[in-house]
Order: C-alpha cells, then sequence, then structure tokens
C-alpha cells in the first residue's frame, strides 16, 4: 500500500458546553486573555452503560474579538472553538512550567442535537 503524503496541520474543530464561568485575565506581560473549559462529549458509550465520559479542554482567547464573545459565555452554552493546539510556557512556584491548551481564533454559540 503507498503512503498517503499530507501537509502538516494544526486545526482544532470542537464542539461541547462550557464549563464555570469565563474568567480574564492579564499576564505580567500585559497580554491579555480570556480562559474557559470546555467539555466535550467522547463517543460512544463506557462499557458497563455507564454515563458517556467526556473531556475537559482548557480553551485560551487571545484576540480582542475573540476574548469579548468568550467572556460573555455563561456556564453550560454550547459553543463551537476552532483554533489550534498550543504549549503556554509560563513561571510557576519558582519555576518553570507549562501547559497544552486549545488558542481559539473563532468561538461562536450553537444548539446542540
Amino acid at each position: 500500500m503507498a503512503a498517503r503524503t499530507a501537509a502538516p496541520a494544526n486545526e482544532v474543530h470542537l464542539v461541547g458546553r462550557v464549563s464555570g464561568e469565563p474568567a480574564a485575565r492579564t499576564l505580567p506581560s500585559g497580554d491579555e486573555l480570556v480562559q474557559f473549559r470546555l467539555v466535550v462529549p467522547r463517543e460512544g458509550r463506557r462499557e458497563d452503560g455507564g454515563r458517556t465520559r467526556v473531556d475537559t479542554i482548557d480553551i485560551a482567547c487571545w484576540a480582542a474579538g475573540v476574548r469579548r464573545t468568550a467572556g460573555r459565555l455563561p456556564d453550560g452554552q454550547a459553543v463551537e472553538v476552532l483554533g489550534q493546539l498550543r504549549r503556554r510556557f509560563f513561571a510557576a512556584g519558582g519555576g518553570r512550567a507549562s501547559r497544552y491548551e486549545v488558542e481559539a481564533t473563532q468561538v461562536r454559540r450553537v444548539e446542540l442535537e
């Protein structure tokens, strides 16, 4: 079987519900962002027939328009998020730390099926 070719890509498309209130922050650098958590159900059900599993994903909104939209989202609001996966480094507890988050380029309210 021949290998397929593909261009490098970093694209994230998520649809889920906001968990908690979005938080506006100003970093020591002066940069502003709004962060929130998005709860996204996983495909399928648990093997034991229990509740559907979910993933909780951190979303960071840096662009002014996206920050405005995200800052007005109520807890439980269904949203679609487009963006890229980022690893952010920062100072923490006397050392350096990092975290992965989705940097949103678009956030919009949606109705879930």
